[in-house]
């Protein structure tokens, strides 16, 4: 439970009032094997997802097959939340276990109807906007890093918000190759073939998910 009230869904809820919210929420957790499918697209969905442990992957898979990844869930945040919190909306995206995860789900619709033994029931209501503010500020920013028309230039966009978001030009992304091609909409063997000529101009460095962007270049 100490983990849980230092989540960001959880900020300001004391542990007392968790256990409450438990019951009235209906909290339950469950498994998930790395590929499976937690919500699939068309679902209508009434929880929204905290990831206890692993982490979760949102993407679209297209009528042809092709597949967008539009973020990763990490360990101590929530998905699904905009869905839970909009009457029989159907998914329009997959969530799938990125790796081995435990997922905690709590039911939205039970969030807004009143109970006199959680107190904080409407912090958790503040947070939650928070959150989804927050979701719509990732999603602006992919759309920022697939506009420019070159490979390169979707890499730059990515690796300069990366670079201002983890405040080093050591950059850990939460990326493979395909995965990274998926989020920028790109094919795989372009984008290796642009990061190899990135390298050999001097401009990044890299191992497997770790990048040392250059910005010294004469």
């Amino acid at each position: 439970m100490s983990f849980i009230s230092k989540t960001a869904l959880f900020r300001g809820c004391s542990e007392e009032d968790i256990l409450n919210m438990a019951e009235h929420l209906d909290f339950r957790s469950d498994k998930y094997r790395k590929g499976s499918v937690i919500f699939g697209a068309g679902s209508i969905v009434t929880d929204i997802g905290l990831v206890l442990s692993g982490s979760v992957r949102i993407e679209h898979t297209d009528l042809w097959g092709n597949k967008s990844i539009l973020g990763i869930t990490p360990v101590g945040s929530v998905f699904a939340e905009s869905y839970a919190c909009i009457p029989n909306e159907p998914m329009m995206v997959d969530a799938v276990a990125n790796e081995d995860c435990d997922i905690l789900f709590i039911n939205v619709p039970k969030l807004f109807l009143p109970c006199p033994i959680c107190s904080s029931q409407n912090r958790l209501i503040q947070n939650l906007v928070m959150i989804s503010a927050g979701k719509n500020l990732q999603l602006s920013r992919r759309s920022l890093h697939t506009s420019p028309k070159t490979i390169r230039g979707r890499l730059f966009s990515y690796f300069s918000q990366q670079v201002s978001a983890q405040g080093s030009n050591k950059i850990v992304i939460p990326f493979d190759r395909q995965q990274l091609a998926d989020y920028l909409n790109l094919d795989r063997s372009a984008l290796s073939k642009e990061l190899g000529k990135m390298r050999n101009d001097g401009l990044i460095e890299y191992n497997k998910n770790t990048f040392v962007i250059k910005t010294d270049i004469e």
